[in-house]
């Protein structure tokens, strides 16, 4: 790893792009590898909210849940419009249960969708997430549709 590397010295090329390591790192499954690195992208850059977001997919990804939503809250705090952030966290309160705040969450990813292909199955995922909370079903998949965001 990158920052292992710069770490014990034998880093050649003098600059590391830990954001870019800790993407590879979530890619490969590396959850807590890529945390490290994202976490050292994040020195370099604070308050990065992209960053921030990739380190909340990493903490959910290991399991701490929590602190993932603490993460995306923190990036909607500083940028209310974040999409990536709502939509992340929308999942993670249907998770606990709570689908009122969650639907909140999924309206304002919809009102500010990002825009790519990437991004279409993730916006067709919201609405059909909204659409079976708003009939009252419970929604058939509580994960992101791929949790790489924006």
């Amino acid at each position: 790893m990158a920052w292992w590397n710069k770490l014990l010295g034998s880093e050649r090329s003098g600059r590391v792009d830990y954001y870019d390591e800790g993407l590879t790192l979530l890619g490969e499954s590396k959850f807590h590898e890529a945390l490290t690195s994202l976490r050292l992208a994040l020195k370099e850059q604070p308050g990065d909210p992209v960053i921030l977001q990739q380190i909340a997919i990493a903490y959910t990804r290991i399991g701490m849940t929590e602190e993932a939503a603490k993460t995306y809250r923190h990036v909607l705090h500083k940028e209310p419009s974040a999409s990536g952030a709502h939509y992340g966290l929308a999942f993670l309160l249907l998770r606990t249960g709570d689908r009122e705040e969650a639907m909140e969450h999924l309206h304002a990813f919809l009102e500010n969708p990002p825009h790519g292909e990437e991004a279409s199955s993730h916006i067709t995922h919201a609405r059909s997430t909204l659409t079976q909370l708003a009939s009252g079903e419970a929604p058939g998949e509580l994960q992101p549709e791929n949790d790489e965001l924006f």
